[in-house]
Formats: C-alpha cells, sequence, structure tokens
C-alpha cells in the first residue's frame, strides 16, 4: 500500500511517501501554506493523485507527556478537514520528537543550517511515515 505522510507546520507543510509494498519512507517535497487551508488541501489532494497513494498519515504533535496542547488540536481540527476533502482515509500518527530525529539527522550527514531548514519538514514527514509502517508492520 502506498501512503503519503505530512508533517503540518504553520508556514510549511512537510511531505513524504512510501514505496509500493508499504515498507520504506522517502521525503518528497514541502509545501509553503498559501494563507488558504483549502488551497494547500488540493495541493495535497494533486498529490494523493500523482502519487497513487492509498491513505495518508498526518503527524499529530502530542506533547512530550501524550496530552493534546493547541499544536496538537490544529493538528487534529486540520486532519479532520483534509480526512472531508480527499478520496483516501486520512488518520493522524504521534509524531513526538521527530523533527528533533529529522534535524539531529541531517546534521550528522553535514547539512549546514540552510540546506536544514529546506528539507527538515519533507525528512520529519518520513520520520513519521516510517514509524508509522513499522508500527503496522509489528502489529500484521
Amino acid at each position: 500500500m502506498r501512503v503519503l505522510a505530512l508533517d503540518l507546520g504553520t508556514k510549511r507543510i512537510g511531505v513524504a511517501v512510501s514505496d509500493r509494498s508499504g515498507t520504506i519512507a522517502t521525503p518528497l517535497t514541502v509545501i509553503t501554506r498559501s494563507g488558504r487551508t483549502a488551497d494547500d488541501h488540493t495541493r495535497i489532494a494533486a498529490l494523493v493523485a500523482e502519487e497513487e497513494a492509498e491513505r495518508v498519515v498526518v503527524g499529530l504533535p502530542l506533547s512530550l507527556d501524550g496530552r493534546s496542547g493547541p499544536a496538537a488540536k490544529a493538528a487534529q481540527a486540520e486532519t479532520e478537514l483534509l480526512a472531508a476533502a480527499l478520496p483516501v482515509p486520512v488518520e493522524s500518527f504521534d509524531e513526538r520528537l521527530t523533527t528533533v530525529t529529522a534535524e539531529r539527522a541531517l546534521k550528522e550527514a553535514g547539512l549546514r543550517t540552510e540546506g536544514r531548514r529546506r528539507v527538515v519538514d519533507k525528512v520529519a514527514a518520513a520520520v513519521i511515515l516510517q514509524a508509522w509502517l513499522d508500527r503496522r508492520a509489528g502489529a500484521g
């Protein structure tokens, strides 16, 4: 199953995609927020179609103690809007520390600050998606 993952931010949306077997997550792109949620969702719908995704996983930024703060509530609300706008199932997935993990990996790879800033969102989406894929493989 091909899956698209989103790391929702206030300025950018990181996007990652799985391979067709649903085993490996790969960073895909970064969507710069347009200021209009509906326009952003239209772009995501186009990516779902282009990538032939069968599901969308949205990172849910819970606090470290697992509580749902303002960012998680905003992400959950947007996830619900996406579910209504997309022709495939949409679900949220705990994304605690994924941006930190992505930043660390990019730093270790030798990317300078400016280079990291351009790709960290899509790498964070890939971290979210890989964790989702791994959990699903373990459960199945």
